[in-house]
Parts: C-alpha cells; structure tokens; sequence
C-alpha cells in the first residue's frame, strides 16, 4: 500500500495534494498495491473532494490533542499510523507543511526522508529527482528503505488524473497513542494579513513587481489587473527591502516558490535568487525597460517599457474586451 498525506483548504484538497495524490496512484500502478489518503480530522469531511481524485480508501487521525496544527504531535500520529499499516511508501506534497510533517515523521520512525522530488521511479530502490539549493540543482538519487518517505515538488512529470470513485470513500478512524504532556509547538496568536481570496501559492496567474515599479503606491496598477484575471499580487526581495509588500508577497528563494500558469515580471532584473521561485512557472511574461535584464532573457515573452506605461494600456484592452464580449 501507499499513502498520500493530503491538505485541504475550505473543505476541499489542495492543488498540490491533488498532484500528490495523482502521483501516488501512478506510482501504485507500476508496484501493483492500492493507495489510500491520509487525513487529519481537523480538516474536515473530505470524502465529496476524494473521491472526486479517484481515492477509496483514508484513514482519518483524530485526537483530542490533534486540533490546532502542531508538527510535533501531527507527526508523532503519522509516525503511529506508518507503524501499524507498514505501507510501501507515504507521499505527500512539499508544501511548507508538508515538507515539516513528514520530517517529524521521518525522525519519530526512524526512516530516511527525500524531499523535493520531481520524479520517483519505483523498483529496488526507488529512483528519484530532487530540487537541491531551491531548484538550481537536481540531484539523482536513489532510496532504499522498508518504507519510502517522499514529498512531491510542484513542476513535476504531468500525470493522468485518476477516475473519480462511485460510491462513499471508506473513512478509516486512527487515534494515535499521543502523551499530552509531549513538547510541542502550539499557536497562541493569529494575526489576519488583510488578504483574501487566492493565494500567492495556488494562484494560476501571479502579477509580480520589483525595483522597476518604484513605491509602494505603484502596485496600485499590478493590484488592479491581478483583480482583473483572478491572480494574486507578488514581488521581488527588493519590494520587500523597501517596505512596498510585506514579506508574504515575496517571490523567491526567501519567499515563496510558485508554479502558477502564467506569472507576469513587472520591474523586476531577475537575480537568482527570484529566478528559484518562479521558474516553475508554465509561461513568464516580463515587463522591463532593460532588454539584457535575466528575467527578460529568460522569459517566453517580454516587453520592453516602463511598467507604469504598459500595465495601464493591458488593462484598458481587458476592459474593453470584456465590456466587447
């Protein structure tokens, strides 16, 4: 058997959980074992979402203790339920949770952890590409152990999506054996960012702006068409540095690694460090007034201007192509 850990978001799975789980199906198809889902009661009733991505089987943990996200207490309940059902493999995405879970999980059972995995061959060992140093280095690697613990990076081999499952998805209950008194960190603060809707992570278009925007106030223009296409709002570490965009909205390395479809570089050189988190990107469009600038030799598409005289001109054609249609 094979386990994909999920994450959800408003009762649904995540766009990566929903990659891992794909993955987890193709990789249960070459070793010929069924997959089932892992999931935490806290999230939710996800048998609707699961069984749209083709899962039969999960097992939910619950526990008093497994409330409020805590990665000590959620990996020693992954780390339990590894023990008992002794699966072939546990994947998960490498989100920022993901990658903390299954490292906690990792070290409770005493297992070798690959992280960052672009492509997994199953066989003895399992074969694997890895994103080393932010995704400028792939490693080929291979994995032996009695269970194979992976996370999925996003920009993987596409994989064909599994049917959904006629039927209810059979709810396994685990209650991991979890001490209260177990060190662990907790949540005593949650402060809201003033964001709303997509995220900078999920979003299919991500508008991303650096030095070449100039202040705070010439986001205004990035902000109105992100609104306008359903995209999400980014910037380089410079943005960041100057105080423009807090720290959530950086792109990058440091920041965040994104993936989306199409993500638009307004203002920004492209340095290293930016190029990491965004190359993932299926289609880069860069809006520079530097021609030899990296992110605009790097970009499928690119046009050479000032940011605050391009953006204004796409957003009128969107409007009025819309008010068109």
């Amino acid at each position: 058997m094979l386990l994909a850990v999920i994450e959800a978001e408003e009762g649904a799975l995540t766009a990566a959980s929903a990659g891992a789980v794909a993955r987890a199906h193709a990789l249960a198809g070459e070793m010929d074992v069924p997959v089932a889902a892992v999931a935490f009661a806290a999230a939710g009733d996800l048998s609707t979402d699961l069984a749209k991505h083709g899962v039969s089987t999960a097992y939910v943990l619950e526990h008093e203790l497994l409330g409020e996200y805590s990665p000590e207490r959620w990996g020693e309940a992954l780390a339990a339920l590894i023990r008992q059902v002794e699966p072939g493999g546990v994947l998960a995405a490498a989100s920022h949770r993901g990658n903390e879970l299954m490292a906690q999980a990792a070290a409770r059972t005493g297992l070798p952890l690959a992280t960052n995995c672009l492509a997994v061959a199953t066989g003895d060992p399992w074969t694997l590409t890895r994103q080393r140093v932010g995704g400028v280095l792939l490693e080929d690697a291979e994995l032996r152990a009695p269970v194979k613990l992976v996370t999925l990076a996003p920009g993987g081999a596409e994989v064909v999506p599994p049917d959904p499952v006629d039927g209810e998805v059979e709810l396994r209950r685990f209650e991991p054996p979890l001490d209260e008194g177990m060190a662990h960190t907790a949540l005593v603060e949650r402060t809201a960012g003033g964001e709303s809707g997509v995220t900078l992570a999920t979003a299919r278009v991500v508008v991303s702006g650096g030095r070449g925007v100039g202040s705070a106030e010439g986001f205004a223009v990035l902000e109105e068409l992100a609104g306008l296409v359903g995209g999400a709002v980014g910037c380089s570490r410079v943005a960041t540095n100057n105080g423009w965009r807090p720290h959530s909205n950086q792109v990058g390395l440091t920041g965040t690694k994104i993936a989306p479809d199409l993500y638009i570089a307004c203002g920004i050189s492209g340095a290293t460090q930016h190029w990491v988190g965004c190359m993932d990107a299926k289609t880069i469009l860069a809006i520079n007034t530097d021609d030899q600038a990296p992110m605009v030799t790097r970009a499928a598409y690119a046009v050479i201007g000032d940011v605050q005289e391009v953006l204004p001109a796409v957003i009128e054609e969107i409007k009025r192509r819309a008010g068109a249609g």
